[in-house]
């Protein structure tokens, strides 16, 4: 197998200088590119609307994700709603409770988050809230776990779809030009995303590296070789694993 000089990875740039990719690249003497498979789409207010959901009648949000929280102050400011400032906010890892600053004033009194990015970890908090009207805005493409668990602990809520995600597609011009000999993915739609680019991909020299177990699944579905899965044991960052195979396959 040819030695690794290139690697796509299907996520945005780092913002922060210490990343480690930034060491990866100048360790091993690699190149990396980043470039995001997939993108995510806010609804329109137009598209929104079809829900018939009012913003203002809850008392609550739960947000899962950054893009929950940039979709819904966006459509709030986009159909000139004014979000009140007694308005409680329940996030399911503190780094998404910290991202609401981007929007409004940060208060402890009204902000809560879980400590495992797991909605699990925030029930019991929301259960001691048990009067709060919840609203959960969600991608369009989600199962039924959320309702489930907030039905059985007997809290008031509702779902919406705030936003999709998309296939960010390459342009002629990129998909000529693509000569990576590492590709890592991050989820199942990333690989959709990939053979709808690269129809006539042949995988050959070229390794395969995915995070997550349903993204690892999608890879050997789509019928090609994977080389690095992670998280492990021992490497529990796609970072980690990367370097130990890059050490390895020198």
């Amino acid at each position: 197998m040819k030695k690794i000089k290139k690697i796509l990875v299907s996520q945005p740039e780092p913002s922060s200088e210490k990343s480690p990719y930034f060491d990866i690249a100048k360790d091993f003497g690699v190149e990396l590119v980043f470039r995001p498979f997939i993108k995510v789409e806010g609804l329109s207010p137009k598209e929104f609307r079809q829900q018939k959901i009012g913003l203002l009648d809850f008392t609550a949000v739960v947000f899962t994700s950054r893009h929950a929280i940039d979709n819904y102050f966006t459509l709030a400011k986009e159909m000139r709603i004014t979000i009140p400032e007694d308005m409680k906010y329940f996030c399911v890892t503190e780094t998404i409770a910290l991202y609401i600053q981007k929007y409004v004033q940060y208060r402890k009194r009204k902000v809560f988050f879980g400590n495992t990015g797991k909605l699990d970890s925030l029930i019991p908090t929301m259960v001691k809230h048990k009067n709060e009207k919840y609203l959960v805005p969600l991608s369009s493409v989600h199962n039924g776990d959320v309702k489930e668990l907030l039905d059985s602990k007997k809290l008031i809520h509702t779902e919406c779809v705030m936003y999709r995600t998309v296939s960010n597609d390459f342009t002629e011009e990129e998909a000529a030009q693509f000569d990576c000999n590492m590709l890592v993915f991050f989820s199942p739609s990333g690989i959709k995303s990939f053979t709808k680019n690269f129809p006539s991909f042949e995988q050959n020299d070229v390794r395969i590296a995915t995070f997550g177990p349903a993204t690892a699944k999608a890879v050997t579905d789509a019928g090609y070789r994977l080389d690095l899965e992670a998280p492990t044991k021992e490497h529990p960052s796609m970072t980690s694993a990367l370097r130990y195979y890059l050490e390895n396959n020198k």
